[in-house]
């Protein structure tokens, strides 16, 4: 029967096809390396005895027999997910505590759609969030006076567990006038910070991104660092002309968008870090905790632009 044909690892590839329409941003969405991909769509189109894609270049076009497995696909995994949803709350319960920090002030652009969803599937467990910029929240994690941190630079020594959401790029803000937009290169290099103001969130500067991994590797201090609370006053200190900042590249995108401030690339290859949820391993296994970084993952990938999935080596 063609029901034993098809499996879901089937219908999800065919849906980050159509999402992304390109095999190699669906094989990132789907953690397969492209070839891998490529072989699982020859193998489903092997055993139903059909093509599925009319054309495998940008974007991807589907057969008559493609657009009918979507509309499958499109029916069932949503109900499959709730059904899991059901099943994991029937046998482990469905109420709980989820007391979470963000060490990230701009993580709070994606945090508040990643609640509103999440508190829609999981309307019984208790959730609150605390800032994490005024105290140290990996180790109130490890102590158990929080259950979840979002951070983007793990301690290895608490005993948690760090669980990958997604990579994304720190990029240099500056004004649009600024003498380094004169440059037809896209990015910069650390020496020609020297001379500059870092404006900054109020926070350590061993935990900032641009001194950690770019600065200092380097041996190379601005002239002053200055601090704001807001991403809002940050961005109108740099578009004024009286700094520059580093922020993640969904935070800037905006006010690129709005010719507000450009940006360069920290470095040729960029500045690339990875935002993981921490939590403790005696809570790591609830249901509810995984379902929020599950939530927390499909509502970045669909509201922010330019970051990327982690792909562990095992997946290729």
């Amino acid at each position: 029967m063609l029901t034993n044909k098809i499996e879901m690892r089937h219908l999800r590839t065919l849906r980050a096809l159509r999402d992304t329409g390109t095999l190699l941003d669906a094989s990132e969405r789907v953690c397969l390396t492209q070839s891998a991909l490529s072989h699982q769509i020859k193998n489903l189109e092997d055993r139903i005895g059909s093509p599925i894609l009319s054309r495998r270049n940008r974007p991807v076009q589907f057969t008559a027999v493609g657009n009918r497995l979507l509309e499958l696909a499109d029916e069932v995994m949503p109900l499959v997910r709730n059904a899991m949803i059901d099943v994991a709350r029937l046998a482990k319960g469905n109420t709980g505590r989820l007391n979470l920090a963000v060490e990230c002030h701009s993580c709070f652009d994606w945090l508040l759609p990643t609640i509103s969803a999440y508190r829609e599937e999981w309307a019984d467990v208790d959730l609150d969030v605390s800032s994490g910029f005024h105290f140290q929240p990996l180790p109130a994690l490890a102590r158990g006076d929080l259950d979840l941190v979002i951070t983007s630079d793990p301690i290895e020594d608490l005993g948690l567990i760090y669980e990958p959401l997604f990579r994304y790029e720190a990029k240099l803000g500056i004004s649009t006038s600024h003498p380094l937009t004169k440059s037809k290169r896209r990015y910069i290099e650390p020496n020609e910070l020297e001379c500059e103001t870092i404006v900054t969130y109020p926070i350590e500067r061993h935990r900032l991104d641009i001194f950690k991994n770019f600065l200092d590797p380097s041996g190379i201090e601005p002239e002053q660092t200055r601090h704001c609370e807001l991403t809002t006053m940050i961005i109108h200190v740099v578009a004024s002309g009286r700094g520059v900042t580093s922020l993640p590249n969904w935070a800037l995108e905006e006010y690129l968008e709005k010719n507000y401030l450009a940006t360069k690339s920290l470095g040729k290859k960029g500045l690339w870090s990875t935002l993981y949820a921490a939590m403790r391993e005696d809570r790591a296994h609830l249901s509810y905790m995984q379902a929020f970084c599950d939530v927390a993952r499909s509502t970045c990938f669909k509201t922010l632009s330019g970051i990327k999935p982690v792909i562990e080596l095992s997946a290729a």
